[in-house]
């Protein structure tokens, strides 16, 4: 019996949204990415885009717990002597609340070429509208979103 490696037409791509309000990041982060990785599915294979598709609304009412609002910094370089920038995430999230979010996923997926596929299935949004009703996603409940059912001992 040989390895199975999942096929294009064995896969059916979904659309989830995901109310980020009071949600912490890094939970919705961690959440996130495994369903754009496609591990919550039984055709998961490591090398294959089994993934789906993940809308987050309302980026800008997303939690940071303790005291990362201002102990947490977005670092961005331009490459030239003394071109380090830095901004606490209370600033980088009322100028740009969709990018906390997106470097919280993109740095939980791989840095390869698979990588690089799977962040087109990430659209994150500040308010509570998203141009994809077309697609019909479904409503993602974090609290219990994809959990394996453990047998207690």
């Amino acid at each position: 019996m040989g390895t199975y490696h999942p096929r294009p037409e064995d896969l059916t791509r979904h659309w989830y949204v995901v109310d980020a309000t009071d949600q912490p990041l890094g939970r919705l982060a961690s959440v996130v990415a495994m369903v754009i990785r496609g591990k919550h599915t039984p055709h998961y294979a490591p090398s294959v885009d089994t993934g789906d598709f993940v809308i987050v609304i309302n980026a800008d009412k997303v939690k940071l717990t303790g005291n990362k609002l201002d102990g947490k910094f977005h670092y961005q370089h331009s490459g030239a002597p003394g071109g380090l920038r830095a901004e606490a995430y209370r600033d980088l999230l009322v100028r740009r609340p969709m990018k906390a979010i997106e470097r919280a996923v993109l740095g939980m997926l791989p840095k390869n070429r698979l990588g690089r596929t799977l962040r087109s299935k990430l659209k994150v949004y500040p308010g509570p509208t998203h141009p994809h009703v077309a697609q019909k996603p479904e409503a993602m409940n974090l609290k219990n979103a994809f959990r394996v059912n453990r047998r207690a001992n």
